[in-house]
């Protein structure tokens, strides 16, 4: 039985949802604001984000920072990993099929066309040991941390 004021597990995971939706949109904004408000990202922007901006996770591990991207229907070879000082990039292209004009669909909503996703790291990282890999359709990025920064624990005292 739940307390009176416990909220219930589901409502966690909406709110998370709703509020990565709308941190995605945010970012896709400032990317291209001067984008004509009949866009179609502009007027179905939960559909266009979810093309245009893979889920990413990024977590840290005892010695390592690790990125992790979904990139349903892309191949290693369509995806480029850049770091620049704390920033990684990862952008890519999902290539469109060959157009079958003698088709009469009745839906499609499979997306198309580039994008570019970055994340500020928390700490500084060994670029020469940067490892990335790819296996069906995610992409993990294993960022080493420097000595430095492993070694880094600050108590905070409270006022």
């Amino acid at each position: 039985m739940r307390k009176p004021l416990e909220l219930p597990v589901s409502w966690d995971r909406d709110v998370d949802r709703t509020f990565g939706l709308f941190d995605r949109m945010m970012e896709e904004f400032w990317r291209r604001p001067f984008l004509s408000p009949w866009e179609p990202e502009r007027l179905w922007p939960s559909r266009a984000v979810s093309m245009r901006l893979p889920a990413l996770d990024v977590y840290e591990e005892k010695d390592a920072v690790i990125v992790k991207a979904d990139l349903p229907g892309l191949s290693k070879e369509d995806v480029e990993v850049k770091l620049t000082g704390r920033t990684l990039t990862i952008k890519g292209e999902k290539k469109k099929e060959e157009e079958v004009k003698e088709k009469n669909y009745y839906r499609r909503e499979r997306s198309y066309g580039s994008f570019v996703r970055s994340v500020e790291l928390p700490t500084d990282v060994k670029p020469d040991e940067i490892k990335a890999t790819f296996h069906d359709g995610v992409i993990e990025v294993r960022l080493p941390k420097t000595e430095e920064a492993k070694k880094q624990s600050i108590t905070v005292t409270i006022d």
